[in-house]
């Protein structure tokens, strides 16, 4: 699995500002600058584009009402979005027809019902590339009641989430459609509360991903589908951590209804473990459904428990 280490180490310190007289965000196809982000976007209107973003951390958000653009950072991991988001949601407020957003860090994102998020998506289809979410009320939030597909790879989620802040919890990522979310080669760390992964989704992909929870807080699931779903869970690697709200599964089904069939999901050759001194015996499954799922051969540690039928 090839992560983004080089971009995590350039996101921790502060990057270089845009060089002199050169705008931050331009519009690759015209070579026109922008000084705010907003600004390029407003300018695609029902377009398409990919905007440019020069190294530099932004304090400043955008909101896509239409078109179909690509946010693109010249040099991945220094283009970083920090503690302001749009609309009181997120630093990417995304209703246009389509988005792409590859290379850019969002982190601090906090606002005052407990969902500051990265990216908060509400129509049309997003694929996200070589991203990071780091230390925010949420990674990536929304949906939409349509057959929207979102796709996430090679992307890092980390202190993520929150039980506390508001009523409700918050969540790494955190998406509902009538379509299909596809999560690969990622990781996902140090959770703050809430699932790593919570999806309301009809069909699931899940692969390639690593979910270390042995410095998480508070946490839930690492894999929640509360309206079931079916799809693929595969060649994922789980350390349960000691510090959880809910450690009685790792990948849980259909627990709050059962909207979608479950009937053939399947969760195989994954490799699933608990942290150095923890006691508890989690099941790896958790299924809620009663429908016949396609559980095969997991790798699984001293403790963990193949299945539970709840």
């Amino acid at each position: 699995m090839r992560w983004i280490i080089p971009a995590i180490a350039l996101a921790l310190a502060v990057p270089a500002a845009a060089q002199p007289g050169r705008a931050p965000f331009t519009i690759a196809e015209t070579g026109q600058g922008f000084a705010t982000l907003d600004a390029a976007v407003q300018s695609v209107r029902t377009g398409t584009a990919t905007i440019l973003i020069a190294p530099g951390v932004y304090r400043q958000c955008t909101v896509q009402a239409g078109g179909r653009i690509t946010y693109r950072a010249v040099e991945p991991g220094t283009a970083i979005f920090e503690g302001t988001a749009c609309e009181d949601k997120a630093a990417f407020v995304l209703r246009g027809a389509g988005s792409v957003v590859d290379g850019i860090v969002f982190r601090g994102i906090r606002v005052s019902d407990g969902n500051g998020a990265g990216i908060r998506t509400e129509i049309g289809d997003l694929v996200v590339t070589n991203s990071m979410f780091l230390d925010s009320q949420e990674g990536i939030l929304g949906g939409h009641p349509s057959a929207q597909r979102i796709t996430i790879d090679h992307s890092t989620f980390a202190g993520l989430g929150q039980c506390d802040e508001t009523p409700d919890c918050a969540h790494g990522i955190y998406l509902a459609n009538r379509g299909q979310v596809t999560i690969t080669n990622s990781r996902f760390e140090r959770g703050r509360g809430g699932h790593y992964v919570k999806l309301r989704v009809p069909n699931v992909q899940i692969a390639d991903n690593s979910f270390d929870d042995t410095r998480g807080h508070n946490t839930n699931y690492m894999i929640d589908l509360p309206e079931g779903a079916t799809g693929l869970i595969t060649r994922n690697t789980f350390v349960q951590g000691r510090d959880k709200e809910n450690w009685t599964g790792f990948v849980v089904v259909a627990a709050e209804a059962k909207t979608y069939r479950s009937a053939g999901l399947r969760v195989e050759g994954n490799v699933a473990s608990l942290a150095p001194g923890e006691t508890r015996s989690p099941a790896f499954v958790a299924d809620l459904s009663h429908e016949r799922l396609a559980v095969g051969e997991n790798r699984l540690g001293k403790g963990v428990r193949a299945f539970e039928l709840r």
